[in-house]
């Protein structure tokens, strides 16, 4: 006889939830924004080394660092960096304070616009800009500009927010390795209070895990108030300088994309262990940008060498990518 009449309707429903049940779950796929091929199959495969108890590679949770780069890592960095835009934005709101902008550069490069008296102006003339836009004003009224111009602004190519643009096969990234116990940082060149303001939510990274430049600042009257004076910028040699002494710990899995992260992705390389050192090349100019050697923004030529000769892993966006940027309306991430 079949079963079907040898057994109630109720008994046969309960004796296939239990075989579904029993059954193993195929587990969801690692960084499915990647396309198959040796980037993703390397990123699994130092991974599961490093987790894997059996493996005379196995690193402890507690010692599992991964450090990221922002600009041009995280999310999009052209026309210019997001943070100089937001610079130039402030430097228009409070020029009119500031009649001696109009004659002193780099602010007169900024209010007219010009750009090559602004690239003369180097490193430096970006630092002295922002310090002197980021001073005088408490932490919430900072992070009230940040927040309100944010809301506001558009990519001129993408016109989408610029925090929109973050690219979704990093946030995968993250993801996969905090389900592994990675203790993940943002390790940028970028001011450390502008980013507090904008990455926790889209990174699902803490404010105390962010490091970046930053100015002097002093305490009065219950606020801290940053001062116009640069006092660190996080770029360099000094990346690794910044990891050593808020981290206290080598990073083994450090990620870049240009020139100024080249120090960083050395110092983990240096470890003693298994490390895995990651650079993002620019490569799709349809879907984002393409560049490296000869951009001003974002760098990357001796790095790239560096990366070639001493078998980093260089992803190439156009190739190793299926997406670039988070869908449009992705929810904010938990920071923890």
């Amino acid at each position: 006889m079949k079963l079907r009449s040898l057994l109630s309707a109720a008994a046969v429903q309960a004796i296939l939830v239990v075989v579904l049940l029993s059954a193993p779950l195929r587990a969801a796929e690692p960084l499915p924004s990647w396309r198959a091929g040796p980037a993703k199959a390397r990123i699994i495969a130092f991974v599961h080394q490093v987790c894997d108890r059996q493996s005379p590679e196995y690193v402890r949770p507690a010692d599992r660092i991964a450090v990221f780069d922002n600009d041009g890592t995280m999310w999009c960095e052209k026309p210019l960096y997001f943070q100089l835009l937001y610079v130039f934005h402030r430097i228009g709101e409070l020029a009119p304070r500031h009649p001696e902008w109009k004659t002193t550069q780099p602010f007169k490069a900024v209010i007219e616009n010009d750009r090559q008296a602004l690239r003369a102006s180097g490193v430096r003339g970006l630092m002295t800009l922002m310090a002197a836009t980021h001073a005088g004003i408490s932490e919430n009224e900072f992070a009230a500009s940040v927040e309100r111009w944010a809301a506001a602004a558009r990519h001129p190519r993408f016109h989408r927010p610029f925090t929109a643009l973050v690219f979704q096969p990093m946030l995968e990234l993250l993801a996969y390795l905090r389900a592994h116990d990675f203790t993940c940082f943002i390790v940028s060149g970028g001011g450390i209070d502008f980013m507090r303001v904008l990455l926790p939510s889209r990174y699902g990274i803490p404010p105390w895990r962010i490091i970046g430049s930053y100015s002097r600042v002093r305490f009065a009257a219950g606020e801290i108030l940053r001062l116009p004076e640069n006092a660190f910028t996080n770029n360099g040699p000094n990346k690794p300088i910044a990891i050593y002494r808020r981290i206290g710990k080598r990073p083994i899995l450090a990620c870049g994309n240009s020139d100024g992260d080249l120090a960083m992705l050395q110092y983990a390389a240096a470890g003693r262990g298994p490390s895995l050192e990651l650079l993002v090349h620019h490569t799709d100019a349809e879907r984002e940008y393409a560049y490296d050697r000869q951009s001003r923004v974002g760098t990357l030529d001796k790095g790239l060498d560096y990366a070639r000769v001493r078998n980093w892993l260089v992803v190439d966006m156009k190739k190793d990518w299926k997406k670039i940027f988070a869908a449009a309306g992705t929810g904010a991430v938990s920071a923890r």
